[in-house]
């Protein structure tokens, strides 16, 4: 497999000629309806430089996202337990400001649902890594969502996110990609994504039937989904971890 990575700043048309809606199958219904996503999805055109898509001879078959935003001002000491959501903000309000961005972030890497496990999204981290280098930043930044803590959604991020095989590697596959490539595992971020919508939104977007107060397991959800029967509304508050990609 000789994968092809393709900018979107330097090849647009690449980008427009591929079917977008491919990649939507990889993610649950529940997890594309983060209010967030807009402040940067519907912008793409002022970080195209950070947006790389995989092609295996003619054929799309990963994309991955990134952002510049400002780090080490007053207010952003810290990454923000808000993860994934709050870098979303920030980067926003640097572009709308005209803030310097000194540090980047990863946001997405997406492979077409047929071709996981076949070690492509391990190459789409290196390629993000490689590229928030060459754009001149000495740090690449991830709010990571650990793809096997779905089969265990009452088990809490601080204990899953650290723990590791007896080869001293994380136990979750996706943070072990991560650390492979030099990232190094920080913190829990976790409220990284909030998802709310009425009872209705939640039986659409799952097919299941909401009909008990309380934590409800979802397929898909790093954690359990909070439901209100009298409001009649549910929350799903999903938790990321941190990991840092320097520069050596």
């Amino acid at each position: 497999m000789a994968l092809t990575i393709h900018n979107r700043g330097r090849h647009p048309e690449i980008f427009r000629a591929t079917n977008h809606a491919d990649f939507d199958r990889s993610w649950p219904t529940f997890m594309q309806q983060d209010p967030n996503a807009r402040l940067y999805y519907s912008e793409l055109d002022s970080v195209a430089d950070y947006v790389l898509l995989a092609t295996d001879g003619d054929e799309p078959v990963a994309k991955a996202y990134s952002t510049p935003f400002a780090f080490g001002i007053e207010g952003r000491e810290d990454l923000p337990d808000a993860g994934w959501d709050e870098v979303i903000r920030w980067q926003h309000d640097d572009r709308l400001v005209g803030r310097e961005r000194n540090a980047a972030t990863a946001l997405e890497i997406v492979v077409l649902k047929e071709r996981q496990g076949t070690g492509i999204a391990s190459v789409m981290v290196n390629a993000l890594r490689d590229n928030a280098f060459r754009l001149g930043h000495q740090v690449l930044y991830a709010p990571v969502r650990p793809s096997q803590k779905a089969d265990e959604p009452e088990t809490p991020m601080n204990e899953y996110a650290f723990r590791v095989r007896d080869d001293g590697l994380p136990y979750d596959a996706w943070l072990r990609v991560h650390v492979r490539a030099g990232g190094r595992i920080l913190k829990v971020c976790p409220l990284s994504m909030t998802i709310s919508g009425t009872l209705a939104q939640w039986r659409e977007w799952t097919g299941q039937p909401f009909d008990t107060d309380g934590p409800v397991i979802v397929e898909g959800a790093l954690s359990p989904v909070l439901v209100s029967l009298a409001q009649q509304v549910a929350v799903y508050l999903e938790p990321n971890v941190w990991v840092e990609h320097r520069k050596s």
